[in-house]
């Protein structure tokens, strides 16, 4: 397997004006009271039995809130300023180390953030991260982000989140994180599903990021491609056709562009795999080889 580096660089938040936003108070709460740029990287399908298990991988679904319930490390809430009118919420974790640490943002998928995002979180934060997982419908709806909300208010509200809004967002998650003072001016993205999509977009927008890993989401235009400077990581489940389908295009783009994009398929796995591990074995043996390659990824890129 071929690892690919990339460079990182500080990005400044866009102030982009949204009718519709919606400004949160600022909250901080306690839960638990080579260098290579313009290198095309082979991609490479492998079976789920080619690389060796986790360690410590994010919990399922269905064991999410018992993880951040025991987890030993300080998140809170806060509200990070977007614009003069606009806030999101975002849950922050932070590593348990002497020195700082880069940051790695986790972008929720289709339903907005929940308590599984956040247990995503946590682990980043254990594999030595500034972890974030902002909500970017904030500004979209009205009911409690931190109560574990109703799948359908996220989605009602995701159809508002547009491309400008999403980048706006994330840029200005990037510089809160980056003026923390345990971080390091370095992030990462890592996004799943609808938030995989809009990792692999953010690249196309942010050339101070350092690393995009989409878990299967989909790809940006070919076009929109060629702005990207980050190495990008796909990891997809094999049965997941309507994602995957987008993946030899997506690769040959990237090539003809001269970017980094490497990808894993993981046979049998569906689609959400790292979420629903507890659905089939092979989610769950895709799971525990794709989280250390994000790891591997993201520390390659970011520094450890």
């Amino acid at each position: 397997m071929r690892t690919t580096l990339g460079v990182t660089a500080v990005v400044a938040a866009v102030g982009i004006g949204f009718a519709a936003g919606r400004v949160r108070p600022a909250l901080a709460v306690d839960e638990h009271a080579g260098h290579e740029i313009g290198a095309s990287v082979t991609p490479v399908r492998e079976s789920v039995r080619e690389t060796q298990p986790a360690a410590g991988i994010p919990a399922s679904g269905a064991t999410a809130a018992d993880r951040i319930a025991r987890s030993p490390r300080h998140g809170e809430w806060v509200a990070i300023r977007v614009n003069a009118t606009d806030s999101v919420m975002a849950w922050v974790v932070y590593p348990e180390r002497r020195d700082r640490a880069p940051v790695v943002i986790a972008i929720h998928e289709n339903t907005g953030i929940n308590t599984w995002t956040r247990s995503v979180a946590d682990q980043l934060a254990a594999d030595g991260f500034i972890a974030i997982a902002p909500d970017l419908t904030t500004m979209f709806r009205t009911d409690d982000l931190k109560a574990d909300p109703a799948p359908d208010a996220g989605r009602a509200a995701i159809g508002k989140v547009t491309p400008a809004i999403g980048n706006a967002i994330l840029d200005a998650v990037a510089k809160y994180g980056m003026a923390l003072p345990a971080a390091l001016p370095k992030y990462g993205i890592v996004g799943f599903c609808w938030g995989g999509g809009r990792s692999f977009l953010h690249a196309t927008h942010a050339p101070g990021l350092g690393a995009s890993v989409v878990y299967y989401g989909s790809p940006p235009s070919a076009d929109a491609m060629a702005a990207i400077k980050a190495p990008v990581l796909g990891l997809y489940g094999g049965n997941d056709a309507r994602i995957n389908a987008t993946i030899p295009a997506t690769d040959s783009a990237m090539k003809a562009l001269g970017k980094s994009y490497a990808y894993q398929i993981f046979d049998g796995a569906g689609h959400g795999f790292l979420r629903a591990q507890d659905s089939n074995p092979a989610n769950a043996a895709a799971a525990q080889q794709a989280w250390p390659r994000t790891i591997a990824f993201l520390k390659a890129q970011l520094g450890k």
